[in-house]
C-alpha cells in the first residue's frame, strides 16, 4: 500500500484512550498499535505522542485524602506513566516491533542544546527501528513549567524532527463549520494554513480527562502548518482511522491544513515555538519594524532599539516588541541584556538578533 508521508508524528489524545469512567482503552489502544504497526512496516518512520497516562493512573489509584490538583496530577501521572507505557510495550512486541519511553518537560525546548539531545535521541531510536513514545513528564512538570497540553506537545516535535505530517486523532471527525452536535454542521476539509480564521467556528470546552480543546488543536496546526508540515485533525475512534487518512488519494473525512510552500530553517523552527521561554523583551523603534517586515531579510540592529526589558543571558530566547507594543516575533539574543542596554543605539557592532535566529510572527 502507498501512503503520502515518509515520516509522521501522531499524536494520540485522552479522549481516544480513555473510556467513560476514565480507564484506559485497551481495545482501542490496540487497535491503533495494529494501524501504527503496519504504517512501519510499509516503511514510515513514526513518532508517537500519546496522552492518556493521567487518566490511567486515575483508575488504578484512590487516594486516602482529597489531594490538591498538581499533587493528584504527579500521583497519577507516576503510575499512569507506568502502565501506560507497559501496555504499549507488549503490544509492540506481538508485532516484532521495538518501542521506548521519552518523557520531556517544557524546559527542555527552551535550551537549544537539550532540544538538540532530544532531537538526536529520537533520530537514533528511529534509525534503528525504534517506535518513539513521547509524553510529557507530569511528574516534574507543573504550573508554569506545563504545556498547554499534548496538542502543543505534538507541535514541537513534529517541526523539531522534521515531519512530512502530524496526525492529531480526537474523538470527532475534525474541524466543523458549527458545533459538531448540530446536524447541520460539517467538517471543514481543507485550511489553508495559518490563513483561516477560525475562531468563529471553534468550540471552546475542553476535553474530558485532557488539558486541551479543538481551538488549542486549531492554533498549533495553523502554527505547524506554516512551517511546511501538513497537519491532519481526524477522528481516532474510528476503524483504521491512520491508513485511511494517509493512504494516497484518500477521501476519508478530515481536517488538513495545508503546509506553506515557504522553507523554514530548523533554527527557525525551534525559535517559533519558543515564545514560552522568551526570557526578555526587546522594544523598537517604527522604521526598525517596517524594515524587519519589510520584502528584504534584515537583522535586528541595536541602532533601531529603544527599550530592553527583562533579564536574559545570550542566546536566550527574547520577544520583539514594535513601537504601538505589539509583539512581532521573537528572536534569539546576540547579546546578554545588560551589553545589550549599554549599546542601544549604536551603529555599526553585531546584531541584537541576527536574521538566521529571527521569527516573525
Amino acid at each position: 500500500m502507498a501512503y503520502q508521508f515518509t515520516r509522521i508524528a501522531v499524536k494520540i489524545g485522552s479522549n481516544v484512550l480513555t473510556r467513560k469512567d476514565g480507564s484506559l482503552d485497551v481495545t482501542r489502544m490496540s487497535a491503533l498499535v495494529d494501524q501504527v504497526a503496519e504504517l512501519h512496516q510499509h516503511g514510515v518512520e513514526v513518532v508517537l505522542i500519546s496522552s492518556g497516562a493521567v487518566a490511567s493512573g486515575r483508575s488504578e489509584v484512590k487516594p486516602g485524602r482529597k489531594l490538591d490538583p498538581v499533587s493528584a496530577r504527579q500521583l497519577y501521572s507516576a503510575v499512569g506513566q507506568a502502565k501506560l507505557i507497559n501496555r504499549y510495550f507488549e503490544l509492540f512486541r506481538e508485532h516484532k516491533i521495538a518501542c521506548g519511553q521519552v518523557l520531556t518537560t517544557k524546559e527542555n525546548f527552551g535550551s537549544r542544546t537539550h532540544y538538540l539531545n532530544q532531537k538526536h535521541c529520537m533520530e537514533v531510536m528511529l534509525e534503528n527501528n525504534v517506535i518513539p513514545i513521547v509524553n510529557e513528564n507530569d511528574t516534574i512538570s507543573v504550573t508554569e513549567l506545563m504545556f498547554t497540553d499534548n496538542d502543543e506537545l505534538s507541535g514541537l516535535i513534529a517541526t523539531m524532527m522534521g515531519m512530512d505530517a502530524l496526525i492529531i486523532l480526537s474523538n470527532i471527525d475534525g474541524i466543523y463549520n458549527g458545533n459538531p452536535s448540530d446536524p447541520a454542521a460539517t467538517v471543514i476539509r481543507e485550511i489553508d494554513g495559518g490563513k483561516q480564521d477560525l475562531s468563529e467556528y471553534v468550540q471552546t470546552s475542553k476535553s474530558s480527562f485532557g488539558r486541551g480543546g479543538m481551538l488549542t488543536k486549531c492554533s498549533i496546526a495553523q502554527k505547524v502548518a506554516d512551517e511546511g508540515i501538513t497537519v491532519i485533525i481526524g477522528n481516532g475512534k474510528k476503524e483504521n482511522i491512520l491508513p485511511r487518512l494517509l493512504v494516497k488519494g484518500s477521501t476519508e473525512v478530515c481536517t488538513r491544513f495545508i503546509p506553506a510552500a515557504k522553507p523554514v530553517s530548523s533554527v527557525k523552527k525551534w525559535i517559533a515555538h519558543s515564545e514560552g521561554f522568551a526570557k526578555g523583551e526587546i522594544h523598537i523603534n517604527k522604521g526598525t519594524e517596517e524594515a524587519l517586515t519589510g520584502p528584504r531579510a534584515t537583522s535586528l540592529l541595536l541602532v533601531g532599539v529603544t527599550a530592553i526589558i527583562g533579564e536574559f543571558e545570550k542566546n536566550d530566547i527574547v520577544k520583539i516588541v514594535g513601537e504601538d507594543g505589539i509583539q512581532i516575533g521573537v528572536g534569539c539574543a546576540g547579546y546578554d541584556s545588560r551589553e545589550a542596554v549599554t549599546l542601544i543605539g549604536q551603529r555599526d557592532i553585531k546584531p541584537l538578533v541576527h536574521y538566521d535566529y529571527l521569527y516573525l510572527d
